[in-house]
C-alpha cells in the first residue's frame, strides 16, 4: 500500500537525516574509526574504478584517483566561502547540475546544509567527506572518500577556479555516488538537481507563451530564496552546446542570479543577470560587458550592479533574455509562494506508488482499455482560498531512481498526469466513469522529465488525480506531492482488502439432482475408488473432461497445481481427497467463475486481459488493492498481459481459500490475527 504523509509546507527543517552507508554506519562514527586507525577512508561502496565513473563506454584515457593532498600542498575544503566562482565544469555533460550549484551558493542556509561546513583537510581529517541531498521527501546523507579522477595531476570532473579548494568536486562526487556513476549524470533538467538540493517544488515556464507578470514572478521568487536556471532548446543533438553569433550557448543550463531594473535614457529598463557554469562565453549584445548601454546609466547604479558580477556572469534586457531563452526553471525553497503576491502556508500531502506491467501500468486516457487501472487518488478540497471562491493546487508526479536505473538501460519516462470530478464511492472508478466524463484540469504536456508539475485553481470538491506514463505497460516507481493553500484531504481509490463470501448453499439430495448432476455423478463413481472419493489425480482427469466438451472455453487442460488448490478448497473433512457432495458445492462454485471468465474472453481466444482482474474478482466478491492486484499479475499474466483459464482458475481458488481461512482465525472480526510458526506453516502448505 502506497506509503502517505502529510507535513505542513514549513516542517523540512524537522524532517531527520538517514545514513546511507551499506554497513548502517553515519559519517562521525566512520570518520572517528578511521581517526582511530590511523587510515584515510575508502569507500567500499562507491569504489574508486572504472565502473564509478562509466558504466555504458570504456575510460578514453589513464585516469589517475588522487586525494587532494597529493594534488596540492595545502588543500582546503572551501576557500573564502563557498560562491559560483568555485564552480567550473569538467569533462562530463552535467551543466545543468552545475547550474543549480551555481545557484545553491546563493542561498547560504541550504548551502549550509547541503555542504556541511564540519569537514576540512586538516582537524579531524581522515580522507572522508559527507553530503545532504533530498530523494523522495527524505533528507540522505552521502559519505565519500575523495579520492577524485584526475589525468596528469588535473581533475578532468567539476572543479574549482581555485587549484586547492575542493567541495565542488567532492559535492560532484557525492551526487555521482547517489546516482550510481559520474555518466549516471549526463545530461539532465537544473530543476531536478535543485529539488534534491532543498526539497523545494519546481515550476517551469515558457518563455515565448509566458505570463505578462514573468518578470515580476522571477524577481520575487529570487528575493525568497528560490532558485532558478535557463535554458535554449536545440532541434537535434547537432545543436548541443553549440554557440550563437551572440556568445550564447544552446541545449545548455545557465543559472539566473540577478534581476534589476534601471533608468536608461528616460525609461525603465528591466534586466536579468545569467551566470554560465563554464566560467566564460558570455552573451555579446546590448547590456554585455562593456557595452555602450551602460554609459547611459547613473555610474553609481551601474557601479553597484557589475560590481557584483562575477566572470561567466553577464546582464542581458529582460526582452532580449525571452527572445534568446526557452525554458525558465523556478525552485521554491519551499511550497510557500509560487506566484501569488501574499505569503501563503501550503500544506502537503505526499502519496508513493507503481505502475506495474499488466495490473496498474495502464498508460494515457488515449488507451482506454486500461487508462482506469492505474493508481487513483481522490483530493477533497474544502475550503476556498483566503479573499478568493475557489483553491489553489499545485500538483508534482516524480517518477523514482530512474537516473540510477540508467546501467541497466532504462531512461526517464514519459509521464502526466489528470484530475477529474470524483464520483462519492471510494472503490476504483471504472472504464465507463472515463468513457463519459472529461477532465477538469491535467498537466500540460507529457514529458520524459523527472518530474511533471503545474498549478491549478479549482472550485471547491472531491476530484480525482490519475497520474501515468504515456504508452501503458510502461514501469516505474513515482511519489506525488499535492500542494494545497488549506488543508485538503487525499486517500487512495481502491485500497480495501476485503471479501464477500457467504456461505454456499448445501448440496442436493441425491434424489433432487438435476440431470447435470446425474451425469457428474455417473462419470465421479467411474473415477472414484471404493472410498467413493477423487484423488487430485482424478479430478484433473474429471474436470479436464467434462470441461473440453463446453466448446466456449478454450484451454489446453488444467494444472496439478489448480486442482491441489480445489481440493485444498473444498476439503472440509482434511482427508486429501473430495467426496461427491463436496464436488457438487464446488461445481456450483466453478459455473459462476467460467460465465465470469467468459465475460471478459471476449474474442474468444481462452485468456482475459490481467487489467480486467480487479473487475472480475470484485464479481466474485473478492477487493484487493494495488499492491495485491500488481503481485497477481506479475504472478499470472503472460508477455502479452493476459491471463488463461487454468491461471484464473488457480488466482480465484487461492484467494478465497485465503480468505476463507483468515476469516476463520479472525474470530473477532477485526481484520487482524495472531499466529504461531506451526500455525502459519498449515495455513501456507494448505494454500
Amino acid at each position: 500500500m502506497p506509503l502517505q504523509s502529510t507535513l505542513s509546507g514549513r516542517s523540512s527543517s524537522s524532517i531527520q537525516v538517514e545514513d546511507t552507508q551499506s554497513d548502517g554506519k553515519s559519517f562521525e562514527e566512520l570518520r572517528q574509526e578511521c581517526l582511530s586507525k590511523g587510515v584515510l577512508f575508502e569507500d567500499p561502496d562507491f569504489p574508486a574504478v572504472d565502473s564509478s565513473l562509466f558504466f555504458s563506454q570504456i575510460v578514453p584515457v589513464q585516469i589517475e584517483w588522487k586525494r587532494p593532498k597529493e594534488l596540492c600542498d595545502n588543500p582546503k575544503f572551501i576557500v573564502g566561502g563557498a560562491d559560483r566562482t568555485d564552480i567550473c565544469q569538467g569533462q562530463l555533460g552535467d551543466c545543468w547540475l552545475l547550474a543549480a550549484i551555481a545557484s545553491l551558493t546563493l542561498k547560504k542556509e541550504a548551502l549550509a546544509r547541503v555542504v556541511p561546513h564540519d569537514q576540512d583537510f586538516d582537524y579531524k581529517y581522515a580522507g572522508i567527506f559527507h553530503f545532504q541531498f533530498w530523494q523522495h521527501n527524505k533528507w540522505l546523507d552521502i559519505v565519500v572518500d575523495d579520492r577524485l579522477p584526475s589525468v596528469r595531476n588535473q581533475l578532468i570532473m567539476l572543479h574549482s577556479a581555485s587549484n586547492n579548494e575542493f567541495w565542488s568536486a567532492l559535492l560532484e562526487k557525492a551526487y555521482a555516488k547517489l546516482h550510481g556513476s559520474y555518466e549516471s549524470l549526463k545530461g539532465g533538467s537544473t530543476m531536478e538537481a535543485m529539488e534534491d538540493f532543498t526539497g523545494g517544488v519546481g515550476e517551469m515556464y515558457d518563455t515565448k507563451q509566458a505570463p505578462d507578470n514573468l518578470f515580476s514572478i522571477m524577481k520575487k521568487a529570487l528575493d525568497r530564496g528560490s532558485m532558478m536556471g535557463c535554458s535554449i532548446d536545440i532541434s537535434s543533438s547537432a545543436e548541443s552546446e553549440a554557440k550563437t553569433t551572440t556568445g550564447l550557448v544552446k541545449g545548455h543550463a545557465y543559472s539566473i542570479t540577478g534581476l534589476e531594473q534601471v533608468n536608461y535614457r528616460g525609461r525603465t529598463v528591466q534586466l536579468i543577470r545569467i551566470r554560465n557554469p563554464w566560467g566564460q562565453v558570455e552573451w555579446n549584445g546590448p547590456w554585455s560587458d562593456n557595452s555602450s548601454e551602460w554609459g547611459y546609466v547613473d555610474s553609481a547604479e551601474k557601479k553597484r550592479i557589475l560590481n557584483n558580477s562575477e566572470d561567466g556572469e553577464f546582464w542581458m534586457e529582460f526582452e532580449d533574455f525571452k527572445r534568446n531563452y526557452d525554458k525558465v526553471e523556478i525552485c521554491n525553497m519551499t511550497p510557500d509562494d509560487l506566484t501569488d503576491n501574499t505569503k501563503r502556508h501550503w500544506e502537503v500531502s505526499m502519496f508513493e506508488g507503481n505502475w506495474i506491467r499488466g495490473s496498474t501500468a495502464g498508460g494515457c486516457r488515449n488507451y482506454i482499455d486500461t487508462f482506469w487501472t492505474n493508481p487513483q487518488f481522490k483530493l477533497q478540497l474544502e475550503d476556498a482560498d483566503d479573499d478568493d471562491d475557489v483553491c489553489s493546487v499545485v500538483i508534482a508526479l516524480m517518477q523514482k531512481n530512474r537516473r540510477k536505473l540508467r546501467k541497466e538501460g532504462l531512461d526517464m519516462e514519459t509521464i502526466g498526469f489528470t484530475v477529474y470530478e470524483a464520483p462519492d464511492e471510494e472503490d476504483q472508478v471504472g472504464k465507463d466513469f472515463f468513457r463519459y466524463h472529461a477532465s477538469k484540469a491535467r498537466s500540460k504536456t507529457y514529458i520524459n522529465m523527472r518530474e511533471v508539475s503545474e498549478r491549478f485553481t479549482l472550485p471547491p470538491g472531491k476530484y480525482l488525480l490519475i497520474p501515468t506514463t504515456f504508452q501503458p505497460h510502461h514501469e516505474a516507481d513515482f511519489l506525488i506531492r499535492v500542494f494545497s493553500e488549506k488543508q485538503a484531504t487525499a486517500l487512495e481509490m481502491g485500497s480495501n482488502v476485503d471479501a464477500d463470501l457467504p456461505d454456499p448453499p448445501p448440496p442436493s439430495a441425491p434424489e433432487e439432482e438435476t440431470d447435470e448432476e446425474k451425469g457428474l455423478r455417473r462419470l465421479f463413481e467411474q473415477l472414484a475408488g471404493e472410498d467413493q472419493a477423487i484423488s487430485v489425480r482424478e479430478l484433473k482427469q474429471m474436470l479436464d473432461g467434462v470441461l473440453s466438451r463446453r466448446k466456449e472455453i478454450k484451454f489446453d487442460g488444467l494444472t496439478l497445481s489448480t486442482c491441489h488448490s480445489i481440493i485444498n478448497l473444498m476439503d472440509v473433512d482434511n482427508t486429501g481427497k473430495l467426496e461427491f457432495q463436496e464436488f457438487k458445492v464446488f461445481w456450483e462454485k466453478m459455473k459462476k467463475w467460467i460465465m465470469l471468465f467468459l465475460s471478459f474472453d471476449t474474442d474468444r481466444s481462452g485468456k482475459m486481459s490481467s487489467y480486467e482482474l480487479r473487475i472480475a474478482l470484485k464479481a466474485a466478491g473478492i477487493n484487493l488493492n494495488n499492491k495485491l492486484l500488481q503481485l497477481i499479475g506479475l504472478r499470472f499474466a503472460d508477455s502479452n498481459y493476459d491471463i488463461d483459464f487454468d491461471d484464473y482458475l488457480t488466482c480465484i481458488v487461492r484467494l478465497e481459500n485465503m480468505f476463507r481461512v483468515f476469516q476463520a482465525m479472525d474470530k473477532y472480526k477485526r481484520g487482524r490475527v495472531n499466529m504461531n510458526m506451526m500455525q502459519f506453516l498449515l495455513m501456507s502448505m494448505n494454500v
